[in-house]
């Protein structure tokens, strides 16, 4: 039974180690790799939770180490792969650091994330493996697709500017569904509705013979533009309201 309990933490630890062999591996210019490992720190994330939940094994160290591996798999290792693929665009100066401030933003979504009672259910901003999951497709799809995508990658300030607009959503007040479905929850509608998008994304993606990787960027570009704007029609209400 002891041995049990150290499962949740132990699945964490490899959340951090791909974070942390991602962040070498981006280093060395190997962005496909850094990419397919933080995936893999993606599906680890899942499954600490999940297995802390069936396991009864909650602790605090265990809430702990989860943000500490978290900032190295979905904060440090994006904003390098960011940083790594403006160095090989020829981008230099200060330009080319300014993807590290959502490794600087992660950690402090993540500190507040384990103190404020309000994200029990929902988030309150951008969850750091969502930015994270962006920023890595956002390269690969670049590197896999169609040729106009990559050249918009390289010629324009998108990723300084995407920087620098996903750090500001991980530390902002929006509310943003999870994907955790619950009994009574008025927020389940939504979730299949989302689920039922990335679906036809992911048809669409097959039909056209895209690459994979399509599926998860816009995957997350829709669902960040989908709590933007439910976020915005919920204000219009309560303003109505009044």
């Amino acid at each position: 039974m002891k041995l049990i309990k150290h499962i949740p933490n132990t699945i964490t630890s490899m959340n951090l180690l791909c974070g942390a062999l991602g962040v070498i591996f981006t280093f060395q210019g190997a962005l496909n790799i850094a990419f397919f490992l933080m995936l893999t720190a993606a599906v680890c994330d899942f499954f600490d939770g999940l297995s802390a939940r069936l396991l009864k094994a909650y602790s605090a160290v265990g809430k702990e180490l989860d943000s500490l591996a978290d900032n190295i798999s979905f904060g440090l290792l994006p904003a390098m792969i960011l940083h790594r693929r403006l160095i090989e665009g020829g981008v230099t100066g200060f330009t080319a650091y300014i993807p590290l401030i959502i490794c600087v933003f992660a950690a402090i979504r993540l500190a507040k994330f384990n103190v404020d009672e309000r994200q029990s259910e929902n988030f309150l901003g951008l969850a750091t493996p969502a930015c994270a999951l962006w920023c890595g497709s956002l390269v690969y799809a670049a590197d896999h697709g169609v040729m106009s995508f990559a050249m918009m990658l390289h010629e324009t300030q998108l990723i300084p500017v995407a920087s620098v607009v996903l750090a500001l959503l991980m530390v902002s007040e929006i509310p943003m569904f999870s994907l955790k479905f619950k009994k009574e929850s008025g927020y389940n509608r939504v979730r299949i509705y989302f689920l039922a998008m990335v679906a036809a994304i992911a048809i669409a993606t097959l039909i056209l013979q895209i690459n994979w990787s399509y599926i998860i960027f816009l995957s997350i570009t829709c669902y960040i533009l989908f709590n933007i704007l439910l976020s915005l029609f919920s204000w219009r209400i309560i303003r109505k309201a009044k």
